[in-house]
């Protein structure tokens, strides 16, 4: 049998939670953390403390998830696997709820290297009353900031710009102060279909360039995105939208840890302030499964403090940094 001692300390020490949370590293040893943080030539790196996060409380998910099921939506704050949807869908007493919300399915015409969300050539085809019931759900759930996004339709002739557009109609129609934010594919280049959301009645329009230019070229063996993506693409995609509509909001985000040098971040944060970026976020790649991009680097919660620095210095009208960051973290922020 036991002592009395070490009955005590399992009484009154941790549970699974503490563990599964990462409630046990206190944040004042973050800085003492031995582990390696770049990884080595056949190596795969240990998740770093800070980026352990709580299991989300079922109480403040459950609706959500019981309407989007019930109206065959999807988020992609489950499909990609987000660690911060226990945070956006609660809200909390002072915070905005937010939810993304994916459209067009779950399934992408793209295989890009980061990206947990399935892919096929010829997805199913769309729902056509998707557009209705996204508006319907969200109205149930009194959310005051709403972001839609969706997976790579290649096979559709405009990319299904259209359909975001319809549903951005109907979310304003049912309520004109919820606030909307569009993080779309790239459509291929067609400046046409940017134009088609970007005049919707959105209030912000967000594209992802996803990392440095350097790591998008075709012939490179660690090319993050699919081949039909790029930099510059990317780029033309963010700018046109605020040609063609000067009020909205851009956004774009990167994620840090892909083998990027310092130099790099500052060169492609520099090229987004040209291209007239308002808000940027940096967050840290986190790899999905061990088919995806191994992590070459776990940046330092301090070193992401520094980038958000960077990028306010650039006269950016919003940058969030930090290792658990998403493009649409708190977007109503």
């Amino acid at each position: 049998s036991l002592s009395g001692d070490k009955k005590e300390c399992l009484q009154n020490g941790p549970d699974l939670q503490d563990f599964v949370s990462g409630d046990l590293s206190d944040k004042s040893t973050w800085a003492e953390y031995k582990g390696n943080l770049k990884r080595e030539k056949g190596e795969r790196l240990r998740l770093p403390p800070w980026l352990k996060t709580k299991i989300p409380k079922k109480k403040k998910n459950n609706k959500l998830k019981n309407t989007l099921r019930s109206l065959n939506l999807h988020t992609v704050c489950e499909e990609a696997r987000c660690p911060n949807i226990g945070e956006c869908w609660g809200g909390g007493e002072y915070a905005t709820a937010t939810a993304t919300i994916m459209l067009m399915g779950d399934t992408c015409t793209r295989g890009c290297r980061f990206c947990s969300v399935k892919t096929a050539k010829n997805p199913p085809p769309l729902d056509p009353q998707e557009p209705y019931n996204t508006a319907k759900a969200i109205a149930e759930w009194g959310l005051d900031y709403v972001v839609l996004t969706s997976v790579d339709r290649d096979d559709m002739p405009d990319g299904g710009a259209e359909h975001f557009a319809k549903t951005v109609s109907h979310l304003k129609e049912r309520n004109s102060k919820i606030l909307v934010e569009c993080l779309t594919p790239d459509f291929r280049g067609d400046l046409k279909a940017v134009e088609k959301v970007a005049l919707s009645g959105l209030d912000v329009y967000a594209h992802n360039v996803e990392t440095v230019p350097e790591l998008q070229k075709k012939k490179k063996k660690t090319k993050v995105r699919d081949p039909r993506a790029n930099f510059e693409q990317s780029v033309r995609v963010l700018k046109h939208a605020k040609e063609v509509q000067p009020g909205i909001i851009s956004k774009t985000s990167i994620m840090l840890g892909l083998g990027e040098t310092d130099e790099k971040k500052k060169k492609t944060m520099k090229l987004l302030r040209e291209a007239d970026v308002d808000c940027l976020t940096l967050g840290q790649y986190m790899q999905p499964t061990k088919r995806h991009l191994k992590v070459e680097e776990y940046i330092t919660p301090e070193k992401f403090k520094y980038w958000e620095k960077v990028g306010n210095k650039k006269k950016k009208k919003y940058t969030a940094s930090g290792p658990l960051v998403r493009s649409s973290y708190k977007a109503g922020k």
